[in-house]
């Protein structure tokens, strides 16, 4: 079973994580801090980190920096209480794979965990759901044996959908990942960038990847 380390300083919050974890079957370290948290990360090589952005001393951002500065990709969800879109953005920028904003539920975390350990990343830098094979390196999709041509835009998209295969993205999250939160949720855009994506994915009879869930988003996840 994986082995997931949570760095966050707040007792309670920490412990009940830890507690939930292990409940799912997962092994769980935890650190009060990010400076804990990097030796941990050293000596234990987990499969998942869970960072809290505002720890004492070092930070969830720092912490995340220097992981990613060794060239590890080992998946990283950030926690974090600010709302602002900046704060949010300073982690994806700091090589974050996904972040939460505290309180958040846990089903949606255990979702989101879930999805970061199931993400098929192999070691030529490739994404997989059901037939599609993403090469995130060369920027190539290709779907049962059939190259897709996808504009820049479509395949960010893909990418973000595909990251969090089985998790339903709200409107919001999307625009912030892909356009960097230029456009608001009410936007169209998304609607047809979607419409663009099935036609290409679903050409030829193919079955739906990429799904709507009215009132909530869009998520990727193969039916089959």
């Amino acid at each position: 079973m994986a082995t997931i380390l949570i760095a966050e300083d707040e007792r309670r919050v920490r412990e009940s994580l830890d507690r939930a974890l292990g409940l799912e079957g997962y092994n769980v370290l935890t650190a009060s801090d990010g400076a804990r948290a990097l030796e941990l990360h050293q000596e234990c090589s987990p499969d998942l980190l869970l960072l809290d952005v505002s720890m004492p001393n070092v930070d969830g951002l720092t912490v995340c920096r220097t992981v990613r500065s060794k060239g590890d990709d080992t998946p990283i969800l950030m926690l974090t209480a600010r709302h602002e879109v900046d704060d949010r953005v300073a982690g994806l920028d700091a090589g974050a794979d996904d972040y939460l904003v505290k309180p958040f539920a846990l089903e949606e975390l255990l979702a989101r965990v879930r999805a970061r350990l199931r993400t098929s990343v192999v070691d030529d830098g490739s994404l997989t759901v059901g037939d599609l094979v993403m090469d995130l390196e060369g920027r190539r999709v290709d779907r049962a044996g059939r190259v897709l041509d996808l504009s820049r835009t479509e395949f960010d998209l893909l990418e973000v959908l595909v990251l969090n295969a089985g998790v339903v993205l709200g409107r919001d999250v999307i625009y912030e990942r892909v356009w960097g939160g230029e456009l608001e949720s009410e936007s169209k855009t998304l609607d047809v960038y979607v419409g663009y994506l099935r036609k290409k994915l679903e050409a030829g009879g193919a079955s739906r990847l990429v799904h709507t869930v009215r009132g909530m988003g869009y998520v990727a996840r193969d039916d089959t």
